[in-house]
């Protein structure tokens, strides 16, 4: 649950905070430096969480980074054995996505009492938008008249919804939340027309 932002030796930082996590990072590491290309480390962001799955707890742990060039987003599983793997595996899934095509950078922050002026967030949520991953919300329209019974066909919208994550104080501290926030500052800074 981290977030860097320096000039010098970002990879290294990033490396040292997958290990902190504990979470197999030799493997969260690799999937993370290939999905980079080998391009330099501008910003990322750590975030560790726990799922619960039927009865199974389960770790997931998701590495945003920031390249001169690209968003990657990577995210890595751990799973039980099954038909296929018998002994229990992790997956790794990146994404890479030219900066230039990232369309949308939504920051959302809670701030709690805020008669008493800005204060550090509580939480918040960070939505990216590249028209990768659309949702579209289909009803039927109507109109005011109440004993019309024609077909006015359908009414709805269309939303990108292609990452959203949220952090919060309460449950990941107020480090994680501060550093989700200054990734988004790099992520928008480097995406600005």
């Amino acid at each position: 649950m981290r977030s860097r932002t320096t000039d010098g030796g970002v990879s290294g930082d990033l490396r040292d905070d997958i290990n902190r996590t504990g979470y197999y990072p030799d493997v969260v590491a690799d999937g993370v430096f290939s999905a980079t290309g080998g391009e330099e480390v501008v910003s990322y962001f750590v975030h560790h969480e726990t799922t619960f799955d039927h009865e199974e707890v389960r770790r997931h742990l998701t590495v945003l980074v920031l390249t001169p060039t690209r968003l990657v987003i990577a995210h890595t599983d751990e799973h039980p054995g099954d038909d296929m793997l018998p002994e229990p595996y992790t997956s790794t899934t990146s994404e890479a996505v030219m900066l230039s095509a990232i369309r949308t950078v939504i920051v959302t922050r809670m701030v709690a009492n805020p008669t008493k002026g800005p204060g550090k967030p509580a939480e918040a949520v960070l939505t990216i938008g590249w028209g990768g991953v659309g949702r579209l919300d289909l009803e039927p329209a109507g109109c005011s008249d109440p004993q019309c019974e024609a077909d006015h066909g359908y009414t709805g919208t269309i939303a990108g919804d292609d990452y959203n994550l949220r952090v919060s104080a309460a449950a990941e501290g107020e480090e994680a939340v501060a550093g989700l926030l200054a990734f988004a500052d790099a992520l928008s800074q480097r995406t600005r027309g």
